[in-house]
């Protein structure tokens, strides 16, 4: 059984192992999910006034008109800025067409003016114009910047007299902006983003990332929602008379106005937003010189390992209430600990798929555990079940504690039963054929005592000890004692004369019967236990027994008593008992007259 047993775990937790390993990619979307609970969960919201976003938004368009506009208009927004002392004016607007030569001749004049003034690049993919899935791995090397097939720039006559930088977003498998792309190699140059560059202008050595970061890209910490951030209307700056101070500021010239699908996108904090507010939270993480470790992969695969096989080993080595509340337990700490080392470390341990591992090893064990539990416990009642009550081993069974020795008094009817004319036969017989005998009596004996509610304490040679009311309640236990004698007597009719024709000998039965307190219990050493009952009262209806006749059945007063409007009784008299000092009166079971009601 056992081998077996570890044989099963072994086959069953191989394949479990190898469902938790390709449970990986599946499970992304819960891995995601907390990892985008820990991102608003550790959000500092921490706002310096240090960057600040100048909004095409709806009451803009309103008043200057359709987008594009009319390039001259930037103008004197940027005047105004750069007059107000800003450190940097990036623009998350496209600048590649042209329009009005005259216009764009005066926009670059005014652009060429200063030399804080970044123009947005658009490196061009396989996929959406602005946009880099991140599984696109082809394109995308460990220890190097990735690679576009092509950059879509500003106008030579715009780039040539500003900064230019990338605006490309990230976007994982499930559409959610959770990396950027520090440095893109377009096949023209490379190109720093619209971040790095307005950081660097603000004065950031941005070189320690970009050195940080072979692969030049870099999880987005995300500290700002968008309503954390200073937004000042495009055309309330135009028309601003003196009351806004912007010195020593980063500011971003994007759209915040509705209807404008492209420049939206979804994050960690905010299910839909605008780009511009996403390049915000990168200069602000820029600034603030944070970095935020993503998963390790080893880490990961560590993890479900460990965790696999803790699951084995608490199913194992627990009972099922205490492995489940210590699994449990492990589970709270592990969530509790990685959003502690992301929220305090800037770590991200994913513990989706370890939590998983472990889940799995868990409940695949202990269905094991517990099927082959109840294959033996139903194995240990069937075969003790030979031998003493089928109800007291499935109590023993059911039960985790362990057998302690000690009894109860109890009242109990407890039957001896003996065969006589046993000795002849057994001279008669061949070892085999009188074990073969004592088999087909105490078949008999058995099946009337358990069908009638009584446990079979022992076997003795030819004899029998049979309890009622132990270990279980028995109600009317007086009645089922008598009824179990009068029938172990009906089917010895059948038993006498199949051994009179075979063997010419005659055999016989008498059984006594008493009822009385009694001890009852685990007797025994540690070593050897033994269910049984002891007592004045058991010796009584021993002494009981002996005094029978062949095919007899005789009951004490006590039994007697309870049992007379039951069964037919006679009288013998009154009987002298060795250890008694006076003498018993002894009825003998006549005929069964009904049951209880």
């Amino acid at each position: 059984m056992k081998r077996k047993l570890w044989t099963t775990a072994i086959i069953g937790n191989i394949p479990v192992l190898l469902l938790c390993i390709l449970l990986i990619s599946p499970l992304l979307v819960l891995s995601n999910a907390l990892y985008d609970q820990d991102m608003k969960s550790s959000m500092t919201n921490d706002y310096k006034h240090n960057i600040v976003i100048v909004a095409i938004d709806d009451e803009s368009l309103h008043q200057i008109g359709t987008f594009p506009w009319k390039r001259t208009t930037y103008i004197p927004v940027i005047d105004k800025l750069e007059k107000m002392g800003v450190k940097s004016i990036g623009f998350d607007v496209m600048f590649n067409e042209a329009s009005n030569e005259a216009d764009d001749n005066a926009l670059a004049a005014e652009f060429a003016k200063y030399k804080n003034i970044i123009l947005p690049a658009q490196a061009e993919f396989s996929g959406k114009f602005n946009e880099i899935d991140n599984s696109a791995s082809s394109i995308k090397h460990p220890n190097e910047a990735v690679k576009s097939k092509d950059v879509l720039l500003p106008l030579p006559i715009f780039a040539n007299v500003t900064q230019v930088a990338q605006v490309n977003a990230i976007l994982d498998k499930d559409n959610v902006i959770r990396k950027t792309f520090l440095q893109i190699n377009t096949g023209k140059g490379i190109y720093d983003s619209l971040a790095v560059k307005s950081a660097a202008n603000f004065g950031v050595d941005v070189n320690k990332f970009l050195n940080k970061y072979p692969s030049k890209d870099m999880q987005i910490k995300f500290d700002l929602n968008s309503s954390d951030i200073q937004l000042i209307p495009f055309t309330k700056l135009m028309n601003d008379t003196g009351k806004i101070h912007l010195k020593n500021t980063v500011v971003l010239i994007g759209f915040t106005a509705n209807g404008i699908s492209d420049d939206d996108g979804r994050t960690p904090i905010e299910k839909k937003t605008k780009l511009v507010y996403v390049h915000a939270n990168i200069i602000n993480q820029l600034i603030n010189d944070t970095h935020l470790s993503p998963e390790n992969k080893g880490l990961t695969y560590l993890l479900i390992f460990l965790l696999f096989a803790l699951g084995i080993f608490f199913s194992w080595k627990f009972k099922p209430t205490t492995s489940f509340i210590i699994v449990f337990a492990i589970i709270i700490v592990l969530l509790f600990g990685q959003y502690a080392m992301f929220a305090y470390q800037d770590v991200f341990i994913n513990t989706v798929n370890p939590i998983s591992a472990l889940l799995l090893s868990f409940l695949v064990n202990i269905s094991i555990k517990t099927y082959f539990e109840t294959k033996q416990k139903n194995y240990i009642t069937k075969q003790f079940g030979r031998y003493i009550s089928p109800d007291l081993v499935k109590e023993i069974a059911k039960s985790d504690k362990e057998i302690q020795l000690g009894g109860i008094s109890k009242e109990l009817s407890v039957l001896f039963l003996d065969v006589r004319g046993f000795t002849p036969l057994s001279e008669k017989l061949q070892p085999e054929e009188v074990v073969g005998f004592l088999n087909m009596m105490f078949n008999l004996i058995t099946e009337k005592a358990l069908e009638n509610q009584g446990t079979i304490d022992k076997f003795i040679g030819d004899a029998a000890m049979i309890l009622y009311n132990a270990p279980l309640d028995v109600v009317h236990h007086e009645y089922y004692a008598v009824k179990s004698a009068f029938e172990i007597q009906k089917g010895m009719v059948q038993v006498r004369e199949d051994v009179l024709a075979k063997y010419g000998v005659t055999i016989s039965v008498g059984i006594g019967i008493n009822t009385g307190l009694v001890v009852v219990g685990n007797i025994g050493s540690y070593l050897r236990v033994d269910y049984t009952a002891i007592g004045d009262n058991v010796n009584t209806a021993a002494r009981i027994e002996s005094n029978t006749q062949p095919n007899q059945v005789l009951v004490s007063e006590a039994t007697y008593e309870r049992t007379n409007q039951y069964f037919e009784y006679n009288c013998v008299g009154e009987k002298m008992m060795k250890g008694k000092s006076v003498p018993v009166k002894l009825y003998e079971v006549i005929d069964h007259i009904k049951a209880p009601e």
